[in-house]
């Protein structure tokens, strides 16, 4: 049976105690330990509320948080250009809808576009060192330091999630974090769902920027879960879903 660390340090250490006093382990059994320990999930995925985005005109709250705290560059050319989070033109992010008749606000509305962390995820099955991969709980991760920039990752997803560096990347990093690395010219780059934050306890960056809670983050498998209940009561799409890669970014209409 699994014990998470914030239990085992709990357990540990009233093990010890046990030895001297049961009096100083009811004690301590009533102590908080401090709340840092990882969120978990079984399998995360993201809502994305168009109509709350549409509502805040103009807002790229979570794009800049997201760049700022993973020193995504700036090169100021569309070529070179790195994207984690960015908006596309709703016809352009579902262009596979059939559109004749559906709402010409919606039509013209930017849908806020990621990696969709797909269950079935074809840029996985395409890389040939291991460096792009799928974690338990469903996070589509990159190891920059197993990246030898084939591009064939690139080549396999279909929904333009993952850009490459053709340059330096430092310069172009306008305010360097130093607790996040940066890459490497020749390597592929991406979302992974703020991996290092849920790993302290944190919502992702872009989750937490967002002023009028357009995005929601939870666990897929959790009935129970904000993801599932807004899933149940609100009509949601996905980007390609035709293709069978499952992706796990749904957005409210």
């Amino acid at each position: 049976m699994g014990v998470d660390r914030r239990n085992f340090i709990k357990i540990a250490g009233l093990s010890t105690v046990a030895l001297v006093s049961k009096p100083v382990v009811d004690a301590l059994a009533d102590i908080d330990l401090p709340e840092d320990s990882p969120l978990e999930a079984k399998r995360w995925a993201m809502v994305i509320d168009l109509k709350k985005c549409e509502a805040n005109e103009g807002c790229t709250a979570c794009i800049d948080a997201c760049h700022l705290e993973h020193n995504v560059p700036d090169f100021k050319d569309a070529k070179d250009e790195i994207k984690w989070i960015w908006t596309e033109h709703f016809e352009h992010a579902f262009h596979e809808l059939d559109q004749e008749y559906i709402n010409k606000e919606l039509k013209h509305l930017p849908a806020l576009v990621l990696c969709n962390h797909c269950d079935n995820p074809p840029c996985v099955r395409a890389c040939p060192t291991g460096a792009t991969f799928k974690r338990d709980d469903g996070i589509v991760m990159m190891d920059w330091h197993r990246c030898i920039g084939c591009r064939y990752c690139l080549a396999a997803c279909p929904y333009g999630s993952r850009s490459f560096n053709w340059r330096d990347p430092k310069p172009a990093i306008k305010e360097e974090k130093p607790n996040y690395p940066t890459r490497m010219r020749g390597i592929v780059e991406k979302c992974t769902f703020c991996d290092e934050r849920l790993a302290k306890g944190q919502m992702p960056a872009c989750v937490d920027a967002c002023p009028v809670g357009a995005l929601v983050f939870d666990d897929l498998e959790n009935p129970d879960s904000i993801v599932r209940k807004l899933l149940a009561e609100n009509f949601t799409i996905r980007r390609k879903p035709g293709l069978g890669t499952k992706p796990e970014i749904y957005y409210i209409v």
